[in-house]
């Protein structure tokens, strides 16, 4: 993990916050869902986000790599080849990150439709003739 003098007076009842410095970041997520589908190359994760800079990709990948959540293969070809690939402790937050996908789409599809002000979470229904409801 990255060295951080923050981290070691980090109460134990806050380890949401180690959680938000390990997997902060606009695309941690994003990178490590496309890792979960298995070991991506340098340009198959560009391709796959194509909206993030080739230097913040870079960044964010080095990052994961410190805090052992993915592994970096470096193959001495011409031109080199790098992949990436999840450690254990990446493949560990699956579930996670299917959860946060599935809330993402909830939230996209219930506010950023112009519903707003719907209260029912992910998977709920509103009864017919509730307020808000179809």
């Amino acid at each position: 993990m990255r060295d951080s003098k923050e981290q070691t007076r980090t109460p134990d009842y806050c380890a949401i916050e180690t959680a938000m410095e390990v997997l902060g970041g606009r695309w941690k997520l994003a990178i490590l869902k496309q890792l979960l589908g298995g070991t991506r190359r340098f340009s198959e994760l560009q391709r796959a986000l194509p909206r993030i800079t080739q230097r913040m990709l870079t960044r964010q990948l080095r990052e994961m790599e410190a805090d052992g959540l993915l592994t970096r293969t470096v193959y001495r070809e011409v031109p080199p080849r790098v992949e990436y690939a999840l450690t254990e402790a990446g493949r560990s937050l699956d579930a996670i990150a299917d959860q946060l996908d599935t809330w993402g789409r909830w939230y996209r599809d219930t506010y950023r439709a112009g519903v707003g002000g719907a209260e029912e979470g992910p998977g709920e229904k509103r009864p017919a003739g509730a307020a808000g409801a179809p």
